[in-house]
């Protein structure tokens, strides 16, 4: 199971799903109410009125048409969004259990590896979702030693951190 992490979004969700509820409550019960032979909420009537006064050119009705097409693609973006981004997916032994490692501790956790190469003076590591950007500045064996040194160390690191998509490491070594 290596689904990713999802951001929980039960509050916009719980907030929008009342007000559609309430807004066809409402709308319900005037139904009813019109079918009954009763007269329509006073409400409904109106905004009968003024829909006959007003055309869709009007400026209001742009402007709170626009605030609705914003507000409906803010909840449609809020639903397609991918998630927890800065959370990698980890190996599960057992179906039941999930975990994750944020990126910024896989960064860190490949980064004292790094430190640890001889020839190494400073390391910056950044984790993507498919990559691992290491650069590192040498500043006395020959790059090319450094660099195969940093591969070797940083092939092993990012096995042992468990991770459920192995990363790919770019390692760019020069000195300054």
């Amino acid at each position: 199971m290596s689904a990713r992490f999802r951001s929980p979004r039960r509050v916009p969700a719980a907030l929008a799903a009342l007000a559609v509820l309430g807004v066809a409550g409402l709308f319900l019960y005037d139904l009813a109410a019109v079918r009954a032979h009763r007269p329509g909420m006073r409400w409904r009537r109106g905004l009968g009125h003024a829909l006959e006064r007003h055309t869709p050119a009007d400026p209001w009705v742009l402007i709170g048409g626009g605030l609705l097409a914003a507000a409906g693609a803010l909840l449609l973006l809020y639903a397609l969004a991918p998630g927890r981004r800065g959370i990698l997916t980890m190996r599960a032994a057992h179906p039941e259990v999930r975990a994750g490692l944020e990126r910024r501790a896989a960064a860190q956790v490949l980064r004292d590896r790094a430190m640890e190469v001889s020839g190494v003076r400073s390391v910056r590591v950044r984790v993507g979702r498919a990559h691992v950007g290491v650069r590192a500045v040498s500043h006395f064996r020959e790059l090319d030693d450094v660099r195969a040194d940093l591969d070797a160390v940083l092939a092993v690191g990012v096995d042992e951190l468990g991770l459920a998509h192995a990363l790919r490491p770019r390692v760019r070594v020069n000195r300054r």
